[in-house]
């Protein structure tokens, strides 16, 4: 088996090196033979819906081991999961949920909508974009085939050691995780700096800082936090590496490590993170409730201020984590007061999103419905957080199901919810059609009652002293009834997931076409086709406000004032390269997972081949003259 995916990079490999200097007709040619192209693309607006496809996928791996979980807890004493294949289970389900599921997720709505909203015809760094795309995938796929070769990942979604260290998880698994989360959190710091990177430079004529739409405003802010909460994530699992793989001594207490250094590492990356999945989330909402309240975002100076503030204190806060570890009264108290600090802006969010809704237009579209529902879900997981911000309290809610269910309550009610309004309301930008509102209305009520009746339950289950990790349970304690009901809310939102993928099948197959600005807008992505062609805009729009396209409308005008004449566009070529670099980690990582460093070695000959092809390929990129774009009816 080594030997045929050694000769499967090798040719993936050599293909490249031949076809390192293509032209832009050979481009074209293999970008009309459909997979290939998709395989190659550097457009923003199609590694989107790469990210949705295999974010898509994800999520229903992830769900289902939820339904596992759940059903192996529905009634004490049971035997469908147990020890450690329920360990496995459930540490696949956290890390898959969180890095594999809500992360590629909000890089999909992002790639989808941020250059778009800025007046821009692409990223930053297309070839950037593209390779941090496959090395997600590449660590994604590490991670999950775990299942097949050795066993999952056994030692939770946060790998604490010692429980990660060989004397107690000493298969495989640990090392899918150490290495499949490396691979996939490189690719996603490189999004990070892209968007960053995009946001400050490509901005059209007038879109000036404070006239960026929210949701753009929080992809940048979210970037910002990538980039440092992430390294210290990639220095954890390199000493963590460094510990199973080669046996030194970051962690290992009989070797003179320290278990407790893991925790810090962890958490300072850990709790920005919560932020880095919310804030994007915080954008969506707040795009959505102003276009169906038919008014400005309520205090858009503030909520700005507020993001900026949230991603500042983010860093401010891990160590409520930690109130248990022993670090002492002091610590307790500093971070207990800093985690009580950060309600601050995120109050101010919910009163401009309420604010923005009275007295506006409300149309309640599923976009809409899930962010009402969000505001009032969140705020229930918010009110618990502060609960948890207490140390004495914490002492003994700490690793309980009352834990368990603020957490789902914010990211699930966060996040998820974010996402799935962000669907609805960008799907007929990315793919020129409506979804369809009465199913998208069921999948609504379904999973909402569904997340409320699954997570509600848990906060007595924890008061009632139900530890979380554990795969059974004892009857006599109060437990019977809110695990039958989370089990049967899990089971509820599960048809809402169905309710929704069957809306994207009809719509995909049946659709009616969408107009440009199906939803009467307010923001640059509405004022183009949809989808969107290539090149977003033949000519660049002047921005002269916030909710720029509004103000076009309400001044009469049919389109945008353009900022420039028409003129020859500059595109980047399509490019194989990042496949075959993510193919190269990919092998190089699977190699090192069973120490064989034979096939580490020749993934990693792959990537570093693949850097020095890229470093002098002369690619200039390809012009669509003006008279292309006559000829696809664009009109000036």
């Amino acid at each position: 088996m080594t030997t045929i995916i050694v000769l499967l990079v090798f040719a993936m490999f050599l293909g490249g090196i031949f076809t390192g200097g293509y032209t832009s007709r050979y481009v074209k040619r293999m970008e009309e033979s459909s997979i290939w192209g998709w395989i190659t693309t550097v457009d923003h607006k199609r590694i989107g819906i790469l990210y949705l496809i295999s974010g898509g996928f994800f999520f229903a791996v992830g769900g289902l081991e939820a339904l596992l979980i759940r059903i192996q807890l529905m009634f004490p004493n049971a035997k469908f999961l147990v020890g450690d294949e329920y360990n496995q289970i459930l540490s696949m389900h956290g890390t898959t949920m969180i890095f594999l599921v809500a992360m590629p997720l909000l890089f999909a709505l992002m790639n989808a909508v941020v250059p778009l909203q800025i007046g821009a015809r692409d990223v930053a760094f297309p070839f950037l974009n593209a390779l941090g795309f496959w090395m997600y995938f590449a660590g994604a796929l590490l991670l999950n085939i775990s299942w097949l070769f050795g066993g999952a990942p056994d030692a939770g979604w946060t790998s604490y050691a010692s429980l990660a260290l060989p004397d107690y998880s000493p298969g495989p698994g640990v090392n899918y995780y150490v290495l499949g989360l490396q691979i996939s959190g490189i690719g996603t710091l490189m999004s990070g700096i892209n968007f960053l990177v995009t946001i400050i430079n490509m901005r059209a004529p007038g879109m000036s800082y404070l006239r960026l739409p929210m949701f753009t405003w929080a992809t940048f802010v979210t970037s910002a936090l990538i980039l440092f909460a992430f390294p210290p994530l990639t220095a954890g699992l390199f000493m963590m590496m460094f510990d199973r793989l080669f046996g030194s001594n970051f962690f290992s207490v009989t070797g003179g490590g320290n278990v407790i250094i893991w925790e810090h590492i962890f958490w300072i990356f850990g709790h920005p993170e919560v932020y880095i999945l919310v804030l994007p989330a915080f954008g969506v909402f707040s795009d959505v409730l102003s276009n169906f309240s038919k008014k400005r975002i309520f205090g858009y100076h503030s909520m700005v201020f507020a993001l900026v503030l949230i991603g500042f204190l983010g860093f401010m806060v891990w160590l409520h984590h930690m109130f248990t570890v022993g670090l002492g009264d002091v610590a307790n108290s500093v971070f207990a007061i800093a985690t009580m600090a950060i309600s601050v802006p995120t109050g101010i969010k919910v009163f401009n999103w309420l604010f923005t809704m009275w007295g506006g237009r409300l149309r309640f579209t599923t976009a809409m419905l899930y962010a009402s529902g969000f505001i009032v879900t969140f705020v229930m997981g918010g009110v618990t957080g502060i609960m948890l911000a207490v140390p004495p309290a914490d002492f003994q809610f700490h690793d309980s199901y009352f834990v368990v269910a603020h957490f789902h309550y914010v990211i699930l009610g966060g996040t998820v919810f974010g996402i799935l309004a962000g669907v609805y309301y960008w799907w007929p930008k990315m793919f020129g059609s409506l979804l369809n509102e009465k199913l998208g209305k069921w999948n609504f009520w379904t999973f909402f009652l569904g997340m409320h009746l699954t997570f509600f339950p848990q906060h007595f289950l924890g008061l009632f002293g139900m530890p979380r990790r554990v795969f059974t349970w004892s009857p006599g304690y109060r437990l019977e009834l809110g695990n039958y009901l989370s089990t049967i809310g899990a089971f509820l939102m599960l048809i809402g997931v169905i309710f929704m993928v069957i809306n994207v099948l009809l719509t995909l197959t049946k659709g009616a076409p969408a107009e440009s600005d199906p939803w009467d807008g307010r923001t640059l992505e509405w004022t183009i086709s949809s989808p969107p062609p290539e090149y977003n805009f033949a000519q660049l729009p002047l921005v002269r406000g916030v909710d720029a396209w509004w103000l076009e409308k309400m001044e009469g005008n049919e389109k945008m004032t353009p900022s420039e004449p028409l003129g020859a566009i500059h595109m980047p070529n399509a490019s194989h390269l990042p496949f075959v670099m993510a193919v190269g980690l990919f092998i190089s990582g699977f190699g090192f997972v069973f120490q064989t460093s034979e096939v580490g070695a020749i993934g990693l000959i792959v990537v570093i081949a693949t850097l020095f092809i890229r470093s002098f390929q002369e690619d200039h990129g390809h012009h669509i003259e003006p008279l292309e774009l006559s000829e696809k009816g664009v009109n000036h």
